[in-house]
């Protein structure tokens, strides 16, 4: 009797050099490879136990991500985001982030959107209760990465992603320099409802009081980020 193979999904291929991928991005986004740090390629495939060959493809992949950035005759470094970098990033998200806002509000099929936006910010205040904050960051960035898929723009879609690892460290960098965890949630919930609406000025003018300023709030961060470390 021959078995039946319906339902039977086929599982994605992953090369070595994608799982050290992985495991490096992870480390550069938890903090383990600190801003600033510089990676060892000779290290890195000796604590995978590995050739150099997968550990170089690596971070040619992170670094073409925007995770990593490589300096001639110096090596490979996890970028030092400055406050200009910071400003152009969330420059870019907001262009970006406001065409697939407009976009989504001129379909009718919003009401769907907005169910999957709002699933999104409460997954984020069961997270956030919790105290998790790198998880609270990837969750946040998922709220935002569906918000462009929602625009059905492949284009847009993207574009986005050229930004999506700088996104993700600032995400990890921004994350406890908000005004309150309380408020973090309500920002996205209240902009899930303004798109699922029919006032488009309003819910731009939300997108761009959401993204706030990012220098303020980095500082922040760092501020909360030292009184723990001192205490």
């Amino acid at each position: 009797m021959k078995a039946d193979s319906k339902g039977i999904k086929r599982l994605p291929r992953v090369t070595l050099s994608g799982r050290i991928a992985e495991e490096i991005r992870e480390a550069v986004l938890s903090g383990a490879f600190p801003l600033g740090s510089q990676l060892n390629e000779m290290d890195l495939a000796e604590k995978f136990g590995v050739s150099r060959g997968p550990v170089r493809e690596a971070m040619q992949r992170l670094i073409q991500e925007g995770l990593l950035h490589s300096e001639p005759h110096r090596g490979v470094f996890v970028p030092e985001l400055t406050d200009s970098d910071l400003s152009d990033i969330y420059y870019v998200r907001e262009a970006i982030e406001g065409a697939a806002v407009q976009r989504i509000m001129a379909r009718q099929d919003r009401k769907d959107i907005h169910h999957a936006l709002m699933k999104i910010a409460k997954q984020m205040e069961k997270t956030v209760a919790q105290g998790s904050w790198l998880q609270v960051a990837d969750i946040d960035l998922a709220f935002h990465r569906e918000l462009v898929e929602s625009a059905g723009s492949f284009r847009l879609s993207r574009m986005y992603a050229t930004v999506q690892a700088e996104t993700k460290l600032c995400m990890h960098m921004l994350m406890g320099g908000y005004r309150s965890s309380k408020a973090l949630v309500e920002e996205h919930e209240l902009l899930a409802n303004l798109i699922a609406g029919d006032d488009v000025p309003a819910a731009l003018r939300e997108l761009s009081r959401h993204f706030g300023d990012p220098i303020r709030i980095l500082r922040k961060a760092n501020a909360v980020r030292q009184g723990s470390e001192a205490a």
